[in-house]
């Protein structure tokens, strides 16, 4: 009776640890050295076109990882940035779907919670999941774009190492 009672016992610890692991996902992460090379590729983009420009990264639940303002660069951009950043992460999308959303009418998109539906933040993948999103502000909607999208590409360069 002993005997069976303890191979039960060891059958249900086997089965609740499978369960468990069935729970569990793996999952990439941005680390400090991927968003330090993102914001360098933005910000050799920006410098090259004289932009001057806030660069924002965050993680893919819109956590900010790495801010840098650009010498002469607004104030106003540092939230801007951010605010375009954490929308591409948290949508899974580019901000400037939301701006084109309100611009075509529908603004009931105003009232999406932690939205900045300003063109300029782009999500980051990995093996096809949104791990992270850059956001640029400072410049033209499609200037904070093009070097929201040199960063993003950078990213890409990621993946092989």
């Amino acid at each position: 009776m002993v005997f069976l009672n303890s191979v039960v016992l060891a059958l249900v610890v086997l089965a609740m640890a499978a369960t468990s692991e069935a729970q569990l996902i793996d999952k990439k992460a941005l680390t400090l050295d991927a968003a330090k090379r993102i914001v360098a590729a933005a910000e050799t983009d920006a410098k090259a076109k004289g932009a001057r420009v806030v660069i924002a990264v965050v993680d893919d639940g819109g956590n900010l990882l790495l801010l840098q303002r650009l010498d002469e660069t607004q104030v106003a951009s540092v939230n801007v940035a951010i605010g375009k950043a954490r929308t591409a992460a948290i949508y899974r999308r580019a901000s400037k779907e939301f701006e084109d959303q309100i611009r075509n009418g529908r603004i009931a998109a105003l009232a999406l919670a932690d939205s900045t539906p300003l063109q300029g933040g782009l999500p980051i993948t990995f093996a096809g999941k949104v791990i992270g999103a850059i956001g640029v502000s400072g410049e033209t909607p499609s200037q904070d774009e093009e070097i929201a999208r040199a960063g993003a590409e950078a990213a890409k360069s990621l993946e092989a190492k």
